[in-house]
């Protein structure tokens, strides 16, 4: 991949993931698939990042399990290939929203479940609990958002400003 504003954007994007605890990789795949229409091969991806086909599988897994991208089969191909999923980024957030809600639950109930409690434990564990419910909450908000974006709707009013 040749240094100008593509390499730039890839670049970029690996290291906004690499700070959301993802690895560099995945991040620099995923703006290889934001600027670039798919399908790609893994060869494609190995190529244009310079990076291994073993990174590429291992990441692109990744980025499918985040609901980023997608595989697809090509008709006489015997390799996976891959594009950037529809709507990636209301997946990526209706995952995290059903991720942080469960998180919430399972520690509630872990709270509930733990023998002679004092007080402040309690409190502890329900501020632990009721920061990943934050967390849903406000995920299911941008989320909410980008569908209305996307279909022109009117924005939610908590996202409003209301």
């Amino acid at each position: 991949m040749e240094k100008n504003a593509h390499t730039d954007f890839v670049e970029t994007l690996g290291l906004i993931l690499q700070t959301e605890g993802f690895p560099r990789i995945a991040g620099r795949l995923l703006g290889i698939f934001v600027l670039r229409e798919g399908p790609l091969s893994f060869q494609e991806l190995s190529d244009a990042l310079q990076i291994s086909r073993g990174s590429v599988s291992t990441n692109t897994r990744l980025l499918e399990s985040l609901g980023a991208v997608e595989r697809v089969a090509m008709p006489g191909e015997r390799q996976d290939y891959f594009r950037l999923a529809e709507n990636p980024y209301e997946r990526i957030a209706a995952r995290k929203v059903e991720r942080a809600r469960e998180a919430s639950e399972r520690l509630r109930r872990g709270r509930d479940a733990l023998p002679d409690c004092d007080p402040a434990t309690f409190e502890r564990a329900t501020e632990l609990s009721e920061f990943f419910g934050s967390i849903s909450r406000a995920c299911a908000l941008a989320l909410e958002d980008m569908r209305a974006q996307r279909t022109g709707a009117t924005m939610p009013r908590a996202l409003a400003g209301e």
